[in-house]
């Protein structure tokens, strides 16, 4: 957790943080500056942030001025849990289990399975997973356990109001944009043409070798790398998974996993996990 004393400029510490970070991976200059703005906002507060969520949730963060859905999320994230798994991702550090762990009534275990096989990482996303369905078809779940994960993430982020289950792709980027991402992000990491981070997880020489893309198409903005996960090591697919985060710049925010399909109609087709059916039909078009 954070220290209480000084809360709200450790908070917009990381928001700048993330910031630089973004800057000096070429992401887009707006998302750069709305960070840069939220900063500003919680540095220059007369009261502590928590105050606001402790009151409020998630809406009185977003209430703030250039605080927006995501970045109130993001805040959110900070104060329940100490770490933002979105900063820890853009230096290299990421440890999504970790933070998984910190929810009731998930253990390491089953911490790995959902990373492993639903792809979250954040619990934003672990809640639409624990929404939509994913969480409780999930092998050693069930009904029961998915209810106390829902609402003990309810609890941790401040959500008020329950929300309806709704399909993976809801709200989300089309697989046409989603595989152009891919296209460009595997076609400009081959070529060298993109920046590099240094994993801290699988890279005990310290090695800068997993690239970064940040790009934006129409609404949406991505950000693509090559799966760094135990999975993907295990299974040699290091250079062949592709893990693309999306935001819309104010609400939407998720991610996908793009895999080369091994069997099936789809063979040696690039697919959109979760989303085969479209896949197919994008393909058929």
């Amino acid at each position: 957790m954070l220290q209480r004393a000084d809360e709200n400029q450790q908070i917009a510490a990381q928001l700048r943080e993330a910031a630089d970070l973004l800057h000096a991976q070429g992401a887009n200059p707006f998302r750069v500056s709305a960070y840069r703005k939220a900063a500003d906002t919680v540095a220059q507060l007369a009261g502590p942030v928590r105050a606001e969520f402790d009151a409020r949730g998630r809406e009185g963060l977003d209430a703030l001025p250039n605080v927006g859905a995501g970045i109130a999320g993001a805040i959110a994230e900070m104060l329940v849990t100490g770490t933002w798994s979105q900063l820890e991702r853009l230096r290299g550090s990421t440890e999504p289990e970790k933070l998984l762990q910190s929810v009731a009534g998930i253990g390491p275990g089953l911490a790995r399975r959902i990373h492993d096989t639903l792809h979250v990482d954040t619990l934003e996303q672990l809640e639409a997973a624990a929404h939509d369905g994913r969480l409780e078809g999930l092998s050693g779940v069930g009904v029961r356990r998915a209810t106390a994960i829902r609402a003990a993430l309810a609890s941790m982020l401040g959500r008020r109001v329950a929300r309806a289950p709704r399909p993976a792709s809801a709200a989300a980027p089309a697989v046409a944009a989603i595989l152009e991402v891919d296209s460009e992000y595997r076609e400009m990491a081959a070529a060298g043409k993109l920046r590099t981070i240094a994993p801290k997880r699988f890279n005990p020489s310290g090695e800068s070798w997993l690239p970064v893309l940040h790009a934006k198409h129409g609404e949406w903005q991505f950000t693509a790398l090559f799966s760094n996960t135990a999975k993907a090591h295990e299974l040699g697919r290091t250079r062949d998974w592709v893990v693309i985060y999306f935001y819309d710049g104010e609400h939407v925010e998720g991610q996908h996993t793009v895999v080369t399909e091994t069997r099936g109609p789809l063979a040696g087709r690039r697919v959109v996990r979760g989303r085969e059916a479209e896949c197919r039909a994008h393909y058929l078009a």
